[in-house]
């Protein structure tokens, strides 16, 4: 069942009413509000929502994950279903056994219907087609791994491995050592004397065919075995690099107090085509973090020292103790044996209390990168902050807070530490900013509008569960109904959850900037300069962040707010963004005036590192272009290049940024352009190299690449045509390509698309000529497979960028740079060369696909008169 939108005008006495966004007016000191997205099934575990690297939000609704866009609330939705599974057998027990107190409570279960109770993103470059895996356990104690369907154009989500099904194989093998006396198989047949606990309901024993090999075992043995195979948490670390390998962990926690570790490893190739394909999984041993139920753990990567990158897990137990380890980051990427000891023990935060652990968050503290902070959240409704030097092993206690009344269920770390949200089965959601080790209580931006038909906030139960945005500018928390003061007629039958959004960026942090600068603040409708001052410094902190290259380029929340200052203040964004530009690229300065600065772009990129080329490239076309399509635009920069900068037919602000954006692309292509004819000389004298050998990167299309630097000879710079005249004949592949529909030739005219030849009729005229596609990696025609596609520039491809141009910091081609690289056994990730976003297939508008940014800008435009519409009138919209 697919939700559209639930409203009403009004409702009965005494009940709430919901409206599909519950906040109408835009406030004075932010952005339009976010659109609730209303859930059909209600959370029942802390940490209920959790949001990917790739812009997507899951949130585990009781009985199935529901998997949506952010951007798209009431659009279309991935869901996993979970369905009761038969339990492992792997022993009996005598049946007057089966009433000791360490069986009664499995004797007792009747759940009949599991709920999910932890879900856990995977970082980006597991799944098969580069995205993110989700992680799912269920109240049974089952875990399960899937990934989306890219390729089956289906709604739900595929199952890659059973996590407890290996585990319990795994066991059997090693006849459960470690989990108590090793099992001895019992030659007798099963008998009324001997029952299964975990027997399947309405099923005899003599229906299982394994009886006969089952052991007899003790009430405490199989109690115990039942305690490893019941898993409560599951978390993924963050992605684990060597020279050799490139994988994930995944840590699930269970009742016995162990921690079992599985090892993901990135693919080799990427793909997008079907076909199944098995994941590389490997179980990497056991870690005896407590003697309760593992209730919560974080993980933490440091980068301190980039030849000894240190991995950290912090875990929670029911019997209130934290526990801070640290892991050997070698062993875990490559050890090939089960190994018990990849983790030691650095810290015991919190030892055995009678105040179980609901949930952790962990960050690295933004003023030093070898400190961390962790916020520790507990049954009782308080949290505790820690601040935590990994160098020094040091550990200090910066306070305890009893902020709410019942059992803590999220707590996330936004802006590098400097805020924290904690929200709570009471239902409150509160906000607090990090000074001086210190927590400071400030409100959560919640805007309201007066109109009747808003939903108030009585209507909700508890909050189950919260997350900051990629871009740190979106908190959101997931909120149970109270049905009962829902509209029976219409909400009160379908609805259970919803998923509130809350723009944090207006918040004054204490961030500091390199390089100080006033914003323009004036004739701004009436918005506060103070609030605008702190989103501006947000918000060109948030894109510095992305200088990472290893963070993910999603941009929601910063390309949502930037459109919606746009529409109203369209100075203010463009003086926004030149500031950024200013403070953030190599060679410029602050003290130029925007128009000066906005012309020193086209002319200075040379020194401009890829990733803010990329940055650039998705501005210009997300926010400063956002009203023209993908070829509107390249037909305006052919314009714009071929007339020298000038464009009759647009405006001049608009023929600026494409100018700019043009400017930018060139140099990105000059720079492919350029390590391929590298790669190609250093292939060439490397004795033994074998063509497109797995996790090596070769050159593909220099014929094509070779003319288009003659049909741009005069916009191409003279080391770019040294290079490529240095290549030999024999290592260029044929020029000649040929049309996949009529066979006819395809000439290259562009760098984006061909038009072959047509076939030639009797009367001597030309049949129909074809548009062709061109790779935007090599320029060649594309094939008739599925391709990759951007989602910004909406170019496709069929072969990868070398992931060695992402990293470039200039457009100097190094020799010993380009053979250090291509040396590395790295996998191209699906990555456009012109965005640097991830390349993904095209999915029908009927699927949930991830996407980086906003994608409507029309929405963004008409979204007050819109927002005016819904207040006013009866939409159900039930599918």
């Amino acid at each position: 069942m697919v939700i559209g939108f639930i409203l009403s005008s009004g409702g009965e006495e005494g009940r709430a009413t919901l409206t599909s966004d519950k906040h109408m007016a835009s406030s004075s000191s932010s952005p339009a509000p976010l659109q609730t997205t209303m859930l059909l099934g209600s959370p029942s575990f802390p940490n209920a929502i959790a949001w990917s690297q790739d812009n997507l939000l899951a949130v585990a609704t009781a009985h199935f994950v529901t998997i949506l866009r952010p951007d798209m609330p009431h659009g279309p939705r991935g869901i996993i279903k979970i369905s009761p599974i038969e339990p492992f057998l792997f022993g009996f027990v005598e049946r007057k056994d089966l009433i000791s107190g360490c069986l009664l409570p499995i004797s007792l279960y009747r759940d009949d219907k599991p709920v999910v109770q932890s879900i856990s993103w995977s970082p980006l470059g597991i799944s098969l087609n580069s995205g993110c895996l989700l992680a799912v356990c269920t109240s049974e104690g089952h875990v399960k791994v899937y990934r989306p369907p890219f390729c089956d154009f289906c709604s739900e989500w595929i199952e890659v491995v059973n996590v407890s099904e290996r585990l319990f194989e795994y066991l059997q093998c090693t006849e459960f050592q470690g989990t108590g006396t090793p099992l001895e198989f019992s030659k007798r047949n099963a008998s009324d004397e001997i029952d299964s606990v975990a027997k399947p309901k309405k099923k005899s024993l003599k229906t299982v065919p394994e009886n006969d090999m089952l052991p007899v075992i003790s009430a405490d043995q199989y109690a115990t075995r039942s305690a490893v195979l019941s898993s409560i948490v599951v978390s993924w670390s963050p992605l684990l690099h060597d020279i050799h390998a490139t994988v994930s962990l995944l840590a699930v926690g269970g009742k016995s107090g162990k921690i079992s570790l599985w090892r993901f490893y990135a693919p080799d190739c990427y793909t997008i085509e079907g076909g199944k394909i098995p994941s590389a999984v490997k179980f990497v041993g056991f870690l005896e973090a407590h003697n309760s139920w593992v209730t919560t753990i974080s993980w933490l990567s440091f980068s301190v020292n980039s030849s000894n990158p240190q991995i950290l897990l912090v875990t929670g137990s029911s019997d209130g103790s934290v526990k801070v380890w640290l892991g050997d980051y070698h062993k875990l990427i490559k050890s090939t044996e089960v190994d018990q000891n990849v983790f030691i023990l650095l810290k015991e935060v919190i030892t055995v209390n009678v105040v179980p652990v609901s949930v952790l968050s962990v960050t690295v503290h933004v003023q030093c990168s070898s400190k961390m902070l962790l916020a520790i959240g507990k049954g009782s409704g308080s949290f505790e902050i820690w601040l935590c030097d990994i160098s020094s092993k040091e550990f200090n206690k910066l306070g305890s807070y009893d902020a709410h009344d019942y059992i803590v269920t999220g707590l996330a770390w936004a802006f590098g530490g400097r805020c924290l949200y904690s929200c709570s089965q009471d239902n409150l959601v509160r906000s607090w900013i990090l000074r001086d080790r210190c927590l400071d209580e400030v409100p959560v931006h919640m805007p309201h509008n007066n109109n009747s038909s808003s939903a108030s906030d009585d209507v909700y139960d508890s909050c189950l569960g919260a997350a900051v945005s990629p871009g740190n500018l979106v908190v959101a928390t997931v909120h149970c109904f109270d049905v009962e003061k829902l509209n029976r007629m219409y909400e009160g039958r379908v609805l259970r959850a919803a998923i509130e959004y809350h723009w944090i960026g207006g918040l004054h942090v204490d961030i500091c900037l390199n390089r100080p600068v006033p914003f323009y603040t004036e004739e701004l409708s009436g918005l506060a300069e103070k609030d605008l001052t702190n989103w501006g410094s947000n918000i060109i902190w948030s894109l510095n962040q992305y200088q990472c290259l290893d963070r993910p380029l999603v941009l929601l929340d910063i390309i949502l707010a930037l459109l919606d200052f746009k529409v109203s203040m369209p100075r203010y964004v463009e003086h926004l963004l030149i500031k950024w530009i200013s403070l953030s690229f190599p060679g410029f300065h602050t003290d130029l005036p925007n128009e000066k600065t906005l012309l020193q772009v086209s002319s200075s990129l040379s020194g401009v590192p890829s990733r803010m080329l990329h940055l650039l490239n998705i501005i210009c076309r997300r926010v400063m272009l956002a009203q023209l399509d993908a070829d509107e635009i390249t037909r305006i920069s052919s314009e714009v290049q071929n007339t020298k900068g000038e464009c009759c037919s647009m405006d001049e602000q608009v023929t600026k940024w494409i100018a700019i954006l043009g400017s930018s692309e060139r140099e990105l292509r000059e720079r492919l352009v350029g390590f391929s004819f590298c790669a190609s000389q250093t292939s060439k004298s490397r004795p033994g190299a074998t063509p497109f050998q797995t996790g090596h990167w070769y050159p593909v299309g220099l014929a094509q690449m070779e003319q288009w630097i003659a049909l741009n000879n005069d916009h191409v710079r003279g080391e770019l045509k040294s290079i490529a005249s240095e290549v030999t004949n024999e290592k260029r592949c044929s020029a000649v390509e040929s049309c996949s529909y009529c066979s006819a030739s395809v000439p290259f005219e562009s760098p984006e698309f061909g038009l072959c030849q047509g076939k030639t009729s009797g009367s001597g005229s030309n049949d129909k000529r074809h548009k062709l596609s061109r790779c935007a990696v090599s320029m060649q025609v594309c094939p008739s497979i599925p391709l990759w596609f951007c989602v910004c520039c909406h170019r496709v491809a069929f072969r990868l960028a070398p992931d060695p141009l992402f990293r470039m910091s200039s457009s100097q081609f190094d020799s010993d740079f380009v053979t250090k690289s291509l040396s590395r056994a790295v996998s191209s990730k699906p990555l456009c060369p012109y965005c640097g976003i991830l390349l993904q297939r095209r999915q029908p508008d009927f699927l949930v696909s991830p996407l980086p940014f906003y994608s409507s800008y029309n929405n963004i435009k008409h979204n007050k008169q819109w927002n005016i519409y819904i207040a006013n009138y009866v939409i159900i919209g039930i599918k």
